[in-house]
């Protein structure tokens, strides 16, 4: 395949990540990297990349959820600041070891938060303000796992701060942030251990990302929050049976 022709479909593939990202907060890593290793990329180069165009298409997307009010600035500083710490134990740990084992973890884990997600749209409906004791512990072990897998920063942090009674979009605008900053940290130590990807396909998952990433800050901001709470309950669910059919096929 031309080096253009996969420019465009990455760009397209980055668009349509980003826009479901920016709206539920989450599976815009998760697509890509499953897009990238569809293609026959090694998992670390699909993952240094994934993060390489995260770094640009998470900030954008961060940004946007800053101008429109979706960011608690001390949710941030708790997940980013343990998060990039944990990013850069789990890109060093992937560029020496297999990951297969990722999915053992994160599997059990996206189907019940998944489940719990859809029973909960049916609960109540107030939205707790503050930050919750472990939130700096969720951040360390989803930037471990999401530089090591590939993607689960934001299925990881997401379910659990919403499960936890916080507002979707404040949730998901802060994670957005933050996922730049632990991006950031997992791509720098990609680098220096296993060098450059491929320039067209990162271009094309950046392109992309950046220009959807307005359309979803704009999307969270109207949509109720049982409806987003319900729309990332499915979407977790999806992911965690995907990964339960990669197991046991």
């Amino acid at each position: 395949m031309a080096p253009l022709s996969e420019f465009l479909i990455f760009t397209g593939i980055g668009a349509l990540a980003q826009l479901v990202d920016g709206a539920l907060g989450m599976a815009y890593g998760v697509t890509s990297a499953g897009m990238l290793l569809g293609m026959g990329m090694p998992p670390a180069l699909a993952s240094a990349s994934v993060h390489y165009a995260e770094t640009f298409t998470c900030g954008a997307s961060g940004l946007s959820h800053w101008w429109a009010g979706n960011v608690q600035r001390r949710l941030f500083l708790a997940l980013a600041i343990p998060g990039v710490v944990g990013a850069v134990i789990g890109a060093t740990l992937l560029a020496h070891l297999p990951p297969a084992w990722i999915r053992y973890f994160l599997t059990p884990y996206l189907l019940l938060m998944g489940l719990f997600l859809l029973f909960r749209t049916t609960g109540r409906t107030e939205r707790r303000k503050d930050v919750p004791r472990g939130t700096g512990v969720l951040g360390f072990i989803a930037g471990l796992l999401d530089a090591a897998g590939g993607g689960g920063w934001s299925a990881l942090t997401v379910t659990t701060m919403v499960a936890r009674g916080q507002e979707p979009r404040m949730v998901i605008g802060s994670v957005h942030l933050a996922k730049c900053i632990v991006s950031l940290a997992a791509s720098i130590t990609f680098l220096l251990s296993i060098g450059e990807s491929r320039l067209h396909v990162v271009l094309g998952l950046i392109l992309g990302g950046v220009i959807a990433a307005p359309f979803g800050a704009w999307l969270v901001r109207r949509l109720p929050a049982r409806v987003t709470t319900l729309l990332a309950g499915l979407t977790v669910l999806t992911l965690g049976l995907y990964n339960f059919y990669r197991i046991v096929r």
